[in-house]
């Protein structure tokens, strides 16, 4: 397979997975009792977070190279 191949499933896998990652910070969010200090935990943790289970999949669309 392809570099460009790669590239654009791990574009779709992203986008995909962002959805559901979005989703589930706001679902999240609504099953917990308000307040400001909640609103900034769970949103800096989804925020900082996202990218983590993404790297396998940024690693393969590279195609594994060290870099």
């Amino acid at each position: 397979m392809g570099p460009r191949t790669r590239r654009f499933i791990a574009m779709l896998g992203v986008l995909a997975f962002l959805v559901f990652w979005i989703w589930g910070a706001i679902a999240l969010r609504a099953a917990l009792p308000p307040g400001a200090l909640i609103d900034l935990v769970v949103f800096a943790v989804a925020g900082i977070g996202w990218g983590v289970p993404l790297y396998p999949l940024f690693k393969w669309a590279e195609g594994g190279r060290k870099g």
